[in-house]
């Protein structure tokens, strides 16, 4: 072969490749994102989403699934916490409260949610009461919102003797708080019965009679209350297996008006548990499924985020799970 030729072929051959790199890379950058960010937490079971925006950024807390092989129960003695500036990347820290951090509880390290008042962080959690046979709901408290926490009454908030819509021992799990405009804090928790009570400034105690809300059709669990542009949203777990469906209203005290489902049984898991937050001009849905593929399921939950979407009346839009998830927050 020509010596002289080969040299012109391969300077050729090379120009045309790093063309053709050159074309992949800028074909590439123009391609839809397919990275599949979902389920978010890859190296645990994580469940009962609930998160908060503090500053830069958003403090994702979570319940563990820890069940032993074979095992198909909620084995959880702890809650997990995560934080991310990006609603992308996220950083795990310590486990910063468990179920023996109340020493009146035995088990159940069950959803839970924080917030912040004054610059303290109130954990509301539910657990299995030691000596009350029931649930019940514990409050923990910290400087910092990655703790460590400490039970900030030494008892409990709510037992299962003080509600008496349902004669099940459940119905005190899935609490949810928010700080009103007024500064004015309220409870929301419940299993077949929603209630909701006002909190003391301490947040630590009632402020009030305990109430149970009605008009929620097929209310299961999984109470979480927002607000946004003058209106009260009450997001739940509807039937069983769950979605989750919402209501609207003017006023904190109802009347709540049902608006429809928005969003369908995620996938591989009987439950589901929302947490719903704007964060940098964008609003997230954030839930668990039982898609990982290494055992994943009902008792083995994982953490997803999609984008959620109002319309201009107020309502939400149905959520579109995904597993590709959210781009990084700007």
């Amino acid at each position: 072969m020509n010596i002289k030729f080969l040299k012109v072929s391969v300077l050729v051959a090379l120009a045309f490749g790093q063309l053709m790199v050159f074309g992949q890379s800028a074909k590439k950058d123009n391609m839809p994102d397919t990275l599949a960010r979902n389920p978010i937490i890859k190296n645990k079971f994580t469940a009962d989403p609930a998160a908060f925006v503090y500053k830069d950024s958003v403090y994702l807390y979570t319940g563990h699934d820890e069940p032993p092989t074979g095992k198909d129960y909620y084995y959880m003695s702890e809650w997990l916490c995560y934080s991310s500036a990006d609603m992308v990347n996220w950083k795990e820290h310590p486990s910063p409260l468990n179920v023996k951090a109340f020493k009146w509880a035995k088990a159940d390290a069950w959803a839970s949610q924080v917030i912040e008042r004054n610059g303290k962080f109130y954990w509301y959690v539910a657990v299995e009461h030691g000596t009350v046979n029931g649930k019940a709901i514990g409050v923990a408290v910290a400087d910092k919102p990655t703790g460590p926490f400490r039970d900030a009454r030494g008892s409990a908030l709510i037992t299962n003797d003080m509600t008496k819509q349902t004669g099940i021992t459940w119905d005190d799990i899935d609490p949810s708080v928010i700080i009103d405009d007024d500064g004015q804090a309220y409870l929301f928790w419940g299993n077949t019965a929603c209630y909701y009570a006002k909190l003391k400034p301490n947040m630590t105690e009632l402020d009030g009679p305990i109430k149970a809300i009605t008009g929620l059709p097929n209310f299961t669990e999984a109470p979480w209350i927002h607000k946004r542009k003058g209106w009260y949203y009450l997001s739940y777990a509807y039937q069983f297996p769950e979605k989750i469906a919402y209501a609207m209203s003017k006023n904190i005290n109802g009347p709540w008006v049902f608006k429809g489902i928005i969003n369908e049984v995620a996938g591989n898991s009987n439950t589901n548990h929302q947490s719903i937050i704007d964060f940098k001009d964008k609003s997230y849905f954030i839930y668990h499924n039982g898609a990982l593929p290494t055992n994943g399921g009902s008792y083995r939950r994982s953490v997803c985020i999609d984008y959620l979407y109002y319309n201009a009346d107020g309502t939400i839009k149905k959520i579109q799970m995904s597993t590709q998830g959210i781009k990084p927050a700007k």
